[in-house]
């Protein structure tokens, strides 16, 4: 499959704008979250109900698997995680060298 890589900026911007449609975050300018806000708790304020609606709403968008458990906090960690996450998963199923995509350290 041939596959266009997009910029990680790119997908940081379809991310927030997934995050507001998808979680009907009504009032929320995509553009006012910002890449490094925590994603939970006193940033943006999701829960584990969000979590689930995004991390399936982000494997069909950008055809990744998502994992889960514990494995999955370091990816659901910021905006600009979940984009470095997407970037990897995307070059490592298309065979690019990009390392582990699970890689994403943690904070």
């Amino acid at each position: 499959m041939l596959r266009v890589f997009m910029a990680e900026s790119t997908i940081r911007t379809q991310i927030k704008q997934l995050i507001v449609r998808e979680l009907n975050l009504e009032g929320k300018d995509p553009a006012s979250i910002q890449d490094e806000a925590p994603l939970f708790g006193e940033g943006l304020g999701l829960d584990s109900l969000d979590a689930l609606q995004l991390a399936m709403s982000i494997e069909e968008t950008f055809g990744v698997r998502i994992p889960e458990g514990d494995e999955a906090r370091p990816i659901f960690r910021s905006v600009a995680s979940l984009a470095e996450y997407i970037v990897r998963s995307q070059a490592a199923q298309d065979g690019v060298s990009g390392g582990d995509p699970s890689a994403i350290p943690a904070t």
